[in-house]
């Protein structure tokens, strides 16, 4: 019986760790990255982006936020999509429905 439950954990550290790791391409049009350095000091300021709630989002209207708000990367966060938790003060985070209508825009 002990051996079931080391393999069964075993199994689902290594099923944790590949889905951490794969790399899906739609992946990347959530994430907006910036070539350039943003206009900004590069910490966010959410406030100046919270007219997008409500608008339906698009690539031209994430990276146009990203540079609104003075981040360094946006990312468009979807229904149940799993995401880092890590704080970065240079990020811009736009959760969307599943319609792709922005519900909330923050920073971190």
């Amino acid at each position: 019986m002990p051996l079931n439950r080391v393999t069964l954990l075993s199994l689902f550290a290594v099923a944790a760790l590949a889905g951490c790791s794969s790399k899906d391409s739609s992946s990347d049009t959530s994430t907006q990255a910036s070539e350039t350095p943003p206009a900004m000091t590069g910490i966010c300021d959410a406030k100046a982006v919270q007219s997008l709630v409500g608008k339906t989002i698009d690539a031209n209207l994430t990276e146009q936020a990203r540079r609104d708000a003075g981040a360094s990367v946006a990312r468009v966060l979807h229904p149940h999509q799993p995401v880092t938790m890590e704080y970065n003060s240079q990020r811009l985070n736009i959760d969307v429905d599943e319609r792709q209508v922005v519900r909330q825009v923050n920073c971190g």
